[in-house]
């Protein structure tokens, strides 16, 4: 019988350093930790302080060492290439602790960064486990980065190596890596020593004496190097997200109570157990890549899917159907984007048909808001729970959830569930205080934050404050706004800042306008996230241009949209740049982004007291209907 998810929550937030510490004996640990919860830093919380251990141990040695080394750890399925490889604990081992003696026959040591800007392959897990094996900080940058947004981070994270591949898949387009990369290095203030290049057929890269390695030539040149017992305070990864001033913040994850949050979400939430399939079908790049397909079923001795396609596409709509059927997946994590472009191309179900997908038990979405009808067509379609969950790169797992591995409860349509048991979720007014149910405000956290969850930004102690803390004293504010119901479900309605979130992708509009700005014939421009039903949401421009400007329109937006995909990437999905006159401001000179989201997703909206010209908004809705 499963335990009652409330008497779990309550004493999750009663009894906290005894529940986490049971939670961390599940995990190997080279030294127990002396304070389990430690404060003394004021609004800097650590876990597991004093303690040492090794996540790659707990995810790849122990297995072996304990009974699976012959089972599944990874399985390699690129419909795009037409490769499927299983590797097991064993081979993984092998691997992983041969590429961790090549970077440190390459001069790299605890503490160094390394970026790793690779696509969805085996070797990109390998990368990350073999930094954490000997300490190294490993900061993972999505492959469809363009050079720019790359050089930021590579300037941020100062590291002294960049692992990548000749080449990425894009359905059936070869995106060569190796020019992106140069031209990053190029653009960044920073240069790092020493390039491993994985070569893939479909396109060799050019090597640079002296900084270029080849990846197959320095594994098979180094000796394999055991796990390194390491601080569980001591950084295991950077990640960076999306940050209001266009320059990204580096959400630090650290090694022990990463290890105890994801260990414990594997079976408490997702409900699965050692031996089963799990799936989580987003790239490398993002947090569910780093929780959920690397660090999360590893640590639990589960199979888990590394997927290079698409949901549609690759071939087709039933894509996701013929992965669940041929490698027997039990628990299915993907982002509502996925599910909606499924629903668009096989509205009936069609090509679920043709596969049998009865090991299927349960499938997650998050990343963005699930729609309500999205839910209903999943969960008929598929004759399983569909899950809603809410969670960002910040928390690195679940805040709100139904926990499948309790004793779940009923499904709300448009309801991200429950808080998740270590998580006290408020929703607050603009003042700092507590809103009843159903009324909607801003959801934050009450401080401190469970074991997890980011403990500083890097090298950013200020901005963490400012950014997460500072806003209302005794909570992480978590940018997102919502209601919880009666029954105390949570209802997230979206980003209530700067941040727009593109099929689960976040992005700085303040990033985009900049690049939007830098036309030499816009004089000004907002962009916000429009409502899109594949999406979620998607960036909509609204540009002015200089006086005296006499070129078509058409040519203008067309520049503009080739000039965020060069400096963002197509991910970001930039296709919209409407010419107005003007822009809609407050008397003080603000842009009114909110009423130009409204306008933008076609909704009502109340003309603010402090506009500083109403007709505005009546020429931008003709500009929208013309458009």
């Amino acid at each position: 019988m499963k335990t009652s998810y409330e008497t779990v929550h309550r004493r999750s937030l009663e009894e906290p350093e005894s529940f986490w510490a049971e939670a961390a004996e599940a995990l190997h640990w080279d030294r127990k930790w002396d304070r389990v919860l430690d404060v003394s830093g004021g609004q800097f919380v650590r876990w597991f302080r004093g303690g040492r251990l090794n996540t790659c141990y707990n995810a790849v040695d122990r297995h072996v060492e304990n009974g699976r080394a012959e089972q599944a750890a990874l399985i390699y399925d690129s419909p795009v290439t037409g490769v499927v490889r299983r590797i097991s604990y064993r081979e993984l081992q092998r691997e992983v602790s041969r590429f961790a003696g090549a970077l440190r026959s390459a001069g790299l040591e605890k503490g160094d960064r390394l970026i790793v800007y690779m696509p969805m392959i085996p070797e990109a897990a390998i990368a990350m486990l073999a930094c954490a094996r000997i300490g190294v900080v490993h900061s993972v940058v999505f492959g469809g980065f363009a050079s720019q947004e790359l050089a930021i981070r590579i300037d941020d994270a100062r590291p002294k190596a960049i692992v990548t591949a000749s080449c990425g898949i894009e359905v059936q387009q070869v995106i060569p890596y190796k020019p992106l990369l140069d031209a990053a290095i190029d653009l960044a203030e920073h240069k790092p020593s020493v390039c491993v290049v994985l070569q893939r057929p479909q396109a060799r890269a050019s090597l640079q004496p002296g900084r270029d390695r080849d990846w197959e030539e320095m594994a098979a040149a180094a000796d394999p190097v055991d796990c390194l017992p390491l601080e569980a305070t001591d950084p295991l990864y950077i990640l960076y997200t999306s940050g209001t001033t266009g320059k990204p913040k580096g959400v630090v994850r650290d090694n022990g109570g990463h290890a105890v949050a994801l260990s414990w979400s594997l079976h408490n939430i997702y409900d699965v157990q050692p031996g089963d399939v799990f799936w989580a079908a987003s790239d490398i790049g993002w947090a569910v890549g780093h929780s959920y397909t690397v660090y999360g079923p590893l640590m639990h001795g589960c199979a888990s899917v590394l997927y290079e396609g698409k949901p549609v596409g690759t071939p087709d709509a039933g894509a996701f159907w013929r992965v669940v059927s041929q490698h027997g997946v039990n628990v299915l994590f993907t982002a509502p984007t996925a599910f909606r472009a499924i629903k668009k191309e096989d509205p009936e179900g069609e090509h679920l048909k043709d596969h049998d997908i009865s090991c299927l038990r349960t499938l997650f979405l998050a990343g963005e808001r699930l729609d309500p009808d999205t839910f209903h067509w999943a969960g008929g379609l598929l004759g399983v729970p569909v899950i809603d969950h809410w969670w960002q790169t910040e928390s690195g797992w679940p805040m709100a959830a139904n926990c499948m591995g309790l004793s779940p409860h009923p499904l709300k349509a448009g309801s991200a569930g429950k808080p998740v048991p270590g998580y006290d979720i408020q929703v607050l007014d603009g003042e700092g205080r507590v809103l009843g149910p159903g009324e909607e405000g801003l959801i934050a956290v009450t401080l401190p934050l469970p074991p997890g969850c980011l403990p500083t930004l890097w090298n950013d102690d200020r901005r963490f404050l400012e950014s997460y803390l500072s806003r209302f004293p005794g909570y992480y504010f978590t940018a997102d706004g919502g209601f919880k119901d009666e029954e105390g479900y949570l209802f997230v309605m979206g980003r209530v800042d700067d941040v727009i979130n593109v099929a689960g992708h976040r992005f700085s509009t303040g990033r985009m306008e900049e690049v939007v700005s830098g036309h030499p014939d816009v004089a000004e421009c907002a962009v916000v996230g429009a409502r899109d039903e594949l999406k979620g949401q998607i960036p909509m421009g609204f540009v002015v241009l200089k006086a005296g400007v006499e070129r078509q329109g058409e040519a203008i937006e067309a520049e503009i949209i080739q000039e965020v995909r060069k400096d963002i990437g197509a991910v970001a999905s930039f296709k919209k740049a409407l010419l107005v006159k003007r822009l809609p401001k407050t008397r003080s000179g603000k842009v009114l982004r909110r009423t130009l989201r409204d306008l933008a997703d076609g909704r009502d909206y109340a003309i603010p007291s402090t506009i500083d010209d109403p007709a505005i908004l009546g020429e931008i809705e003709d500009a929208l209907q013309a458009y």
